[in-house]
């Protein structure tokens, strides 16, 4: 073990991390595996990113494996993905039919390790299919569901669920995400690592030098969405929100941040309709970074007076979390797992619409001591819910629950 838990110690309290250790005692030497379809880019990747080496820490023989695909297969798994939140889509059998083939080429990839594997973690649909395919496994398979699948199209939650049926658990961010499988459910929030590169304090310096290499003016109110360029996070919405609140805060400046993920083929025609929407206004600050921009976006949010996150699905938002931990009011869409963490007139509002979204922002730059006192309030409210070192201990006790099965106790020595 190494002692990369000890540094979060100054954050959550030691007492959490002894607790930690103490969690992990019986799992020692155990192998866990999560497998997704990116390593970089998208809120799964940031958590696996900490997890894993965090897991290892403690003694548990943690691994992360990313599928492979081609364009096709991508294209099939961003439209299940869009079905899955509620899209009405019809998606053609043959790209079903190759999303299985994929996943059989990954399984035959992957199989020595997932089947001696004591744990295996498969996140979201893309993956969802190697269970299938790895008839010999060793272990306890979990299927973990980041979005926001409470109101699926039917088709398209009947396609995934011959694949999730067969597995020992699933876990979902919020318990209305959550559909009637044949085996044990677990609610498990995700988490934003304090310590990252993202959410760290930053010098004054670096901030100015941000600041300057995008031409953010110093003298003028700044709202910012930090987010993948997808449909979902609504930077539309956001573009007309900033237009419609310009008419009372007339110097206001936007920034719209972010990139794609490796498994998302539709980002560039999502960037191409903010563009034209943006129509060269001189005072919106469209920024395309690379997933690994992790300093400039925590720059970016602490730049900003206000962060928005107009989603109109939603799994979780690790944007917002990041934002409330710097100590920003949030403007979020009143959807998914962004109602778990903005509370209106307390962390900040829940909006549904430009014009609400408009109100809001004119509303905190009208009553600045609100502002502020939401600010302090934001980031205790993360420090006590949101934090990795509280996921990573809902997934020991969630390996604990499967390992034991109805034992009637278990010791932690």
């Amino acid at each position: 073990m190494t002692h990369m838990l000890d540094a979060y110690a100054d954050i959550v309290g030691a007492d959490v991390i002894r607790h930690l250790r103490q969690l992990a005692e019986p799992l020692q030497g155990k192998t866990v595996v999560h497998v997704n379809s990116t390593r970089r880019g998208g809120g799964v990747a940031e958590i696996l990113e900490k997890m894993v080496p965090l897991t290892r820490d403690l003694g548990i023989n943690a691994h992360w494996e990313v599928i492979t695909g081609d364009s096709e297969f991508f294209q099939c798994t961003k439209s299940l993905h869009n079905a899955l939140q509620g899209d009405r889509l019809t998606i053609p059998e043959t790209l079903l039919d190759h999303y299985q083939d994929v996943n059989v080429q990954n399984a035959q990839q992957l199989r020595p390790i997932l089947e001696e594997a004591d744990f295996v973690f498969i996140h979201d649909p893309q993956p969802a299919a190697l269970l299938k395919y790895c008839g010999k496994r060793k272990g306890k398979w979990i299927w973990r569901s980041h979005i926001d699948a409470s109101r699926p199209h039917r088709a398209a939650w009947r396609f995934l669920e011959q694949f999730v049926r067969g597995y020992d658990a699933s876990i979902f961010s919020l318990p209305q995400f959550a559909q009637t499988l044949p085996h044990p459910e677990y609610i498990v929030s995700p988490s934003i690592d304090p310590l990252s590169e993202k959410n760290i304090d930053l010098p004054l310096a670096e901030l100015e030098s941000v600041r300057v290499r995008f031409g953010i003016d110093p003298e003028l109110p700044l709202i910012a969405q930090i987010s993948r360029f997808d449909r979902f996070k609504d930077p539309l919405g956001v573009i007309e929100a900033y237009k419609l609140a310009r008419r009372f805060i007339p110097r206001l400046q936007l920034v719209l941040a972010g990139g794609g993920a490796a498994d998302d083929p539709e980002a560039e025609a999502v960037l191409t309709e903010v563009y034209a929407a943006a129509d060269d206004d001189p005072n919106i600050k469209i920024l395309v970074l690379p997933p690994d921009a992790h300093r400039t976006i925590n720059a970016l949010q602490r730049l900003a007076d206000i962060v928005i996150q107009k989603s109109t699905k939603e799994g979780f938002g690790l944007t917002v979390t990041e934002a409330m931990w710097k100590g920003k009011p949030v403007i979020g869409g009143d959807t998914g797992g962004i109602r778990l963490q903005v509370i209106n007139f307390q962390t900040g509002f829940l909006v549904n619409t430009p014009e609400g979204a408009a109100l809001r922002i004119r509303y905190l730059f009208n009553q600045p001591k609100k502002a502020r006192e939401m600010g302090i309030t934001v980031k205790n409210f993360v420090r006590e819910n949101f934090l990795i070192t509280r996921q990573v201990r809902e997934h020991l006790t969630l390996m604990f629950a499967l390992q034991y099965g109805s034992a009637d106790r278990i010791e932690l020595g």
